[in-house]
């Protein structure tokens, strides 16, 4: 019966590791198949020799044999190496069922609070790990350091020459530094949006006023005919008792 808790417990807690942690914080997939894959396998492998008198230390050399050989595959970052022996570490406890029941339980208990807590965004979130190539060869420690303080703006605590190139004049270093806080960015603004033009609204531009031009059936044309026209027009209109204009 303790064996189907410590199996379920098992597989809870390599779910919460992947998926829970590993997927949601560095979301390479392939790695978490790897874990999954190395997880169940050496759970079973331990379970198996559990009943053994020699299970303890089969247990521990598969440990380190699937270890050396998963790690000769491909290059993984230190903070996917910590996932890695926290997945093998996880089955091999499970598998081997150790007594009383709370104790292996603690122990994954404690491997995944671990995880949980070192891996977080907060803590130490300012100190990075970096390969930097400079287009200068610098053989000074001292003019190395602020060379690199000025291009990462950072606080530098050590800086190892890979290579110091003085016919390219090239410096490949490795660096770890502290980041230095950054600056709350600037929100911008929203974009507003117009809305459609109602009936009643108006709008004002820069534009200088026009006046519109006259109707052009309205604007006498310059001729004799149209200035003859004019001049009966005002004869017509001239009131009775005055002599009208001679023509």
């Amino acid at each position: 019966m303790n064996i189907l808790i410590l199996i379920a417990a098992d597989l809870l807690a390599i779910t919460l590791l992947t998926f829970g942690l590993y997927l949601r914080r560095h979301r390479r997939r392939d790695l978490v198949v790897s874990y999954l894959g190395m997880n169940v396998g050496v759970l079973a492998v331990a379970t198996a020799l559990s009943g053994s008198a020699a299970g303890v230390g089969l247990g521990l050399g598969l440990f380190g044999v699937l270890s050396i050989i998963r790690l000769r595959s491909t290059e993984l970052a230190q903070h996917e190496v910590a996932y890695y022996f926290s997945a093998l570490a996880l089955g091999l406890i499970a598998g081997l069922g150790a007594e009383p029941l709370w104790l292996p339980l603690a122990l994954m208990g404690l491997i995944l609070a671990v995880m949980v807590i070192g891996d977080h965004a907060r803590v130490l979130p300012a100190y990075r790990h970096q390969i930097v190539v400079l287009d200068q060869a610098i053989s000074d420690e001292g003019v190395l350091t602020a060379r690199l303080a000025e291009v990462l703006d950072a606080r530098i605590h050590s800086a190892t020459v890979s290579e110091l190139d003085l016919v390219n004049d090239r410096t490949v270093v490795e660096v770890r530094y502290e980041a230095a806080s950054m600056p709350p960015r600037a929100v911008p603004a929203p974009a507003v949006t117009l809305p459609d033009s109602a009936a009643g609204t108006t709008y004002h531009t820069d534009l200088p006023a026009t006046t519109p031009a006259a109707d052009p059936a309205a604007v006498p044309a310059d001729g004799p005919a149209s200035r003859r026209a004019a001049e009966d027009t005002a004869d017509a209109a001239v009131p009775a008792g005055r002599p009208a204009r001679a023509a």
